[in-house]
């Protein structure tokens, strides 16, 4: 018998991007660190400020620049409504945090949930559903040619240190024009559009480290100045560093939380 819903707590290492597929609906939350994931041409970073719902059955991809520890709940499709998109990133609330922590005693795929755990998985399926209804929007348009592809991860290679355009399209073997061509076609921005959006990618799994300043990580991803890095941000996230940062160390102070 399998159960309705489980927990995994698990460290995972480093790791290239790679491809998933899951048999159960699956809710994934970082404690600590910070991974990609991808899916239907979108890639989101997921800091421990968000959580992951992920349909059983759709394939994503993720990718782990550090290790993250991970505080998964996995649900049987049956056991909640099918969730509206592939892959859904929620903005965690402290009380989605406590029932994500208060449902680790269950861990067992094929054990039966008492009267107590069944009442805890129901009622953190339905807070995540209810933040599900307004989903983070700070992602990006994933590359879809080799070239493009190509394109891309030498611009993450190099973003600390004003890459080139015109160097870029030499290294990926194209003209400047018609990569500038495949960036519309593909992605639908300038390069330089998907530069800025890359470094707040990069930017907010950097700030899921505590040892990391906000400005160090304004270096880290290309910005000589800290005024330029806190607009780019604030435009991209909807909040500021600093207030990001603070919502990471204190969740159940963050400004979006209160009143939840």
């Amino acid at each position: 018998m399998k159960a309705d819903a489980y927990s995994v707590f698990q460290t995972f290492p480093a790791a290239p991007r790679s491809e998933f597929t899951f048999e159960r609906h699956y809710l994934l939350y970082c404690a600590s660190g910070a991974l990609r994931l991808e899916a239907e041409g979108r890639v989101w970073a997921l800091p421990p400020a968000r959580a992951a719902f992920i349909t059983a059955g759709k394939p994503i991809y993720v990718t782990l620049p550090r290790p993250v520890v991970a505080c998964s709940v996995l649900f049987d499709p049956a056991y909640l409504a099918q969730p509206a998109a592939t892959l859904t990133i929620v903005n965690m609330s402290p009380l989605a945090r406590e029932l994500v922590l208060a449902c680790s005693k269950w861990t067992d795929p094929n054990g039966a949930l008492d009267t107590y755990g069944h009442q805890l998985f129901s009622t953190l399926a339905a807070v995540i559903s209810k933040l599900a209804e307004t989903p983070s929007r700070s992602s990006m348009p994933a590359p879809k040619s080799r070239g493009l592809i190509h394109a891309m991860a030498l611009t993450e290679e190099r973003m600390a240190n004003a890459p080139d355009f015109e160097t870029l399209a030499r290294d990926v073997a194209m003209t400047p024009r018609s990569l500038a061509r495949r960036f519309e076609d593909e992605m639908g921005m300038t390069w330089r559009q998907a530069l800025r959006r890359l470094r707040m990618i990069r930017a907010l799994e950097l700030l899921a480290d505590p040892v990391a300043s906000i400005t160090q990580t304004a270096f880290a991803v290309g910005y000589s100045s800290l005024s330029a890095f806190n607009a780019a941000f604030l435009d991209f996230t909807g909040e500021t560093p600093s207030s990001y940062r603070f919502g990471l160390c204190h969740p159940q102070l963050h400004p979006a939380n209160l009143g939840h």
